[in-house]
């Protein structure tokens, strides 16, 4: 396999527009960097956790949909909208960034129910915010949260860093199409690409996701709350899973990498889990009795979130990328941001 090429950052002077002067001296500079980077997505499950593990370090544009809860929070400048709003994409195009970390997507399930939403805010969204971003010359290091539904289902018997992709859902479709053209900026020298395949990531919030994997962060809310869960898997399905505390830090290290990769794309470490075990675990930290949680195996469920053979992920480890360790470690992480 060729190396990657080395980058330099050249770049013209900012544009000295309104929207430029005022997103410039929005954020508080000292003693963070003079390019600010960029977070999508940053009122999600992941870009708040990230957004505040990152405040105070380093200048940082937050984007969302919703409005953003971080007027606690140092270095934040917040900005509000949909991620393809020409207005949106001008105020954060207005000076150069140093790094873009794109969370905002349309999940697997929604995605399926309104395919023409996921294609615009999946693809054409950030192809366009992308392209805006890099017109100044840098070189941003660029982190795209991609997914293991670019492997689709069933699974080969194991999966490791050569596994080619071959998606089922449109949500897989949309993750390895971007990750395919992020390939090729990188290539081109536009951007220091990274495109980081997330397992499940432990615990979401109750609320409506679009997600057909949200029974695995339910099961830790009824538990706690000893309330019963029938769960869409029987439990012996298995799963790879990661606490949201272990990709913030996963998040980090990829973000401040000095050296890249040998290719654009990383699985990233991630335990398997018998679901089964799962439930005793989350069971025994809570005091809630496992018998809580009954199995309904639904099959197509199964075959999509319980059915992930053993992962390999040697180009993640050697960067220092790690999971939480063990089951014991996975569920305590993830209880304690409940």
């Amino acid at each position: 396999m060729l190396p990657r090429p080395a980058y330099s950052s050249p770049r013209r002077p900012a544009p000295s527009s309104p929207a430029s002067r005022s997103l410039s001296m929005a954020a508080h500079r000292s003693p963070m960097a003079a390019e600010p980077i960029l977070i999508t997505g940053a009122g999600g499950f992941v870009g708040s956790a990230l957004m505040r593990a990152l405040a105070g370090t380093r200048r940082i544009i937050a984007t969302d949909r919703a409005e953003l809860d971080c007027a606690d929070l140092p270095g934040i400048t917040a900005l509000q909208g949909e991620i393809d709003n020409p207005a949106l994409v001008t105020a954060i195009a207005a000076e150069p960034l140093a790094a873009i970390i794109h969370l905002a997507t349309i999940p697997g399930g929604a995605a399926e129910t309104d395919p023409a939403l996921a294609a615009r805010i999946n693809v054409a969204a950030p192809m366009a915010l992308i392209d805006a971003v890099t017109a100044y010359g840098n070189v941003p290091r660029l982190i795209f949260a991609s997914s293991i539904a670019v492997f689709g289902h069933p699974m080969p018997q194991w999966v490791d860093d050569d596994t080619q992709v071959r998606p089922l859902k449109l949500y897989g479709a949309h993750k390895a199409m971007m990750e395919e053209w992020i390939a090729t900026l990188d290539r081109r020298g536009t951007v220091r690409g990274l495109s980081l395949r997330l397992p499940g990531i432990l615990a979401r919030p109750l609320a409506p996701s679009g997600m057909k994997s949200a029974f695995l962060g339910d099961l830790f809310h009824a538990l706690k709350t000893r309330k019963p869960i029938t769960l869409p898997v029987s439990a012996d399905a298995y799963s790879w899973l990661l606490s949201r505390r272990a990709l913030v830090e996963q998040l980090i290290i990829a973000l401040d990498l000095a050296t890249d990769p040998a290719s654009t794309r990383l699985n990233l470490p991630a335990l398997r889990v018998r679901m089964g075990d799962l439930v005793t675990e989350v069971a025994r930290q809570t005091g809630a009795d496992p018998m809580l949680a009954t199995y309904a195996p639904d099959p197509a469920i199964e075959a999509a979130f319980g059915a992930q053979p053993p992962l390999a992920t040697p180009a993640a480890n050697a960067l220092g990328l790690t999971h939480d360790g063990d089951i014991a470690a996975l569920v305590a992480n993830a209880l304690a941001d409940l």
